[in-house]
């Protein structure tokens, strides 16, 4: 899972560095030119999902040549034999998901089971996008990719909904602005670190 992460980052990174400098310098004008709130959590956090996007063609998209498999869950149970082929094969396709259902379930603001069957949608039509860009360019399209990427994008909602529900209970410290800018800046140092090489993942 890292690995695939490390490699798209690898791949992107010029584009992305580019990117982001605009986004960053544009984002900061608009706020102080409307006046508007800064905080600084909700403004990683975002980042975070714009980076995501950039690197999710690279990270979703099966790479798998040779012929189609459209006939459901067999890809799944062919490798769900071995716990490698599984841990390999099958688990990083919905595990690459997950952030997909948990910002767009933030972003969108939903929390109903309408929500549930628009994260579903929106989570086909994400991934059935992926398999078509990727069969025009000469990978298999794989169904199951779909089914586990719509599994993903819907975990992710739920753990949304659960950590939502989670936070109104908790004490006031956790309720307070400054306690999560405190996490993104150790989030963001430890990501720093690791582009440095001073540990690795996996």
């Amino acid at each position: 899972m890292f690995n695939i992460l490390s490699d798209a980052i690898n791949t992107m990174w010029p584009m992305l560095t580019v990117f982001l400098v605009i986004l960053i310098t544009v984002r900061i004008a608009y706020l102080k030119s409307g006046g508007k709130e800064f905080v600084f959590y909700k403004e990683v956090l975002s980042l975070i999902f714009v980076i995501y996007i950039l690197l999710f063609f690279e990270l979703a998209s099966s790479r798998i040549e040779g012929s189609n498999n459209l006939v459901p869950f067999t890809e799944i149970f062919k490798n769900s034999l071995s716990l490698n082929l599984f841990l390999e094969n099958v688990l990083p396709y919905l595990l690459i998901f997950l952030p997909f259902g948990y910002f767009v379930a933030a972003f969108v603001k939903t929390k109903s089971s309408k929500g549930l069957k628009g994260i579903f949608l929106i989570g086909f039509i994400t991934s059935l996008t992926i398999q078509l860009v990727g069969m025009a360019l000469g990978y298999a399209f794989i169904v199951d990719m779909i089914i586990l990427n719509v599994l993903g994008g819907i975990s992710g909602f739920l753990i949304f909904i659960g950590l939502s529900a989670i936070k109104k209970h908790l004490p006031g410290l956790f309720q307070k602005n400054i306690l999560y800018n405190i996490l993104s800046l150790a989030l963001i140092a430890l990501v720093v670190l690791y582009f440095l090489g001073y540990f690795s993942i996996g």
